[in-house]
């Protein structure tokens, strides 16, 4: 069975999404690669994630300097975005990401944070 997921940006306390600000950032054709992999997993297929740790999954894809997508996995349906980085910079992406996936679920626990 294929389970459809919703997919959500996180949003830090200012209500920014570092997602956004990275995907906003990358040129056309690496955005639409993207994109595309988003959909993909949206559409339930999610071979291409990887554990990284802390709860967070990374997305491969294999297109230029080797994209990644970190995200976080909120019960079956929801996937929250945490975060974007080439290959190059996956260390530090991935730090980030599990903090943004922490601060995530503090802020679930707490009533802060909405899901739908």
């Amino acid at each position: 069975m294929i389970v459809m997921r919703t997919l959500r940006e996180y949003l830090d306390d200012q209500a920014r999404s570092p997602f956004a600000r990275w995907l906003d950032g990358l040129a056309a054709p690496a955005a639409l690669k993207v994109r595309t992999a988003l959909a993909r997993l949206e559409a339930g297929n999610t071979s291409a994630l990887k554990s990284v740790g802390g709860g967070v999954h990374e997305a491969r894809i294999d297109f230029g300097p080797g994209y990644r997508v970190y995200l976080g996995l909120d019960g079956v349906e929801l996937v929250i975005l945490l975060g974007g980085s080439a290959k190059a910079r996956q260390s530090a992406a991935i730090a980030d990401a599990q903090a943004r996936w922490a601060d995530y679920r503090r802020r679930k626990r707490s009533g802060e944070e909405e899901t739908e």
